[in-house]
């Protein structure tokens, strides 16, 4: 049993350390995958509520497409498809093909995948906001920029966390699916291990109680980041 264990600890024939790079991997990808993920869903959300109809048409189907199409197969899609055109343009302007970085181009496929879901939170964020406050943000000459920053967005960050720590934590799942183009992230840290050793059940239950670790903690921090916020906002009357 306990040489079992050794085989997770952090000796010269354990696997520990690089479980731990692997799961450094995957809150890294999670991290900018989060970002790119809100950045694009929030300008969807605002292209669907105030753009022109055939641009708010666009970012509709891009929101129905990603969500209608299983992850994996978007991943996959996404990454291969990418891959090919981006070389295809290189060599169409004379320029030698480039190898895709593995952990770059998977920021950049989960964070269009997540962008998706990010855009209908933050779309029922904005609309849940009081239009009269709107309004008396207008008549005091806030327009543009400046009521999306400094009005839209304060009030609907609270309606909006619950649903972006859902988006987190279903992030750190997903980012395990980037294990099949070969990410050293952690599943597939730990399916080169178990493969290795052939301690398959060790190998899959230390990943699983990485991922619940994770979960946890990032459960823990936003809900402390959701009553901060939520601090500010209006009581009910």
């Amino acid at each position: 049993m306990s040489a079992m264990f050794e085989l997770i600890g952090f000796t010269d024939q354990g696997w520990g350390t690089a479980l731990l790079k692997g799961l450094l991997m995957t809150l890294q990808i999670s991290a900018g995958a989060f970002v790119v993920g809100l950045t694009v869903g929030l300008v969807v959300a605002c292209l669907k509520l105030g753009a022109p109809k055939p641009i708010a048409a666009l970012a509709r189907g891009y929101t129905t497409l990603f969500r209608a199409v299983p992850e994996l197969l978007m991943i996959l899609l996404l990454y291969y498809v990418g891959s090919m055109l981006l070389n295809s343009l290189m060599a169409a302007l004379g320029f030698e093909a480039v190898n895709v970085s593995g952990p770059l181009a998977a920021i950049v496929v989960l964070g269009m995948v997540q962008g998706a879901y990010a855009s209908e939170i933050f779309r029922a964020a904005i609309q849940a906001i009081p239009f009269g406050q709107i309004e008396a943000a207008k008549a005091f000459g806030l327009h543009g920029f400046a009521l999306f920053r400094r009005v839209t967005l304060p009030i609907m960050a609270p309606f909006a966390m619950a649903g972006m720590a859902n988006l987190w934590v279903n992030l750190i799942k997903d980012s395990a699916l980037i294990s099949v183009v070969g990410t050293n992230e952690l599943l597939y840290t730990a399916q080169q291990g178990a493969g290795s050793t052939r301690h398959y059940l060790l190998f899959y239950i230390t990943a699983a109680a990485l991922y619940y670790v994770v979960t946890l903690v990032s459960n823990y921090l936003s809900g402390r980041l959701e009553r901060r916020i939520r601090r500010w906002m209006p009581l009910a009357e």
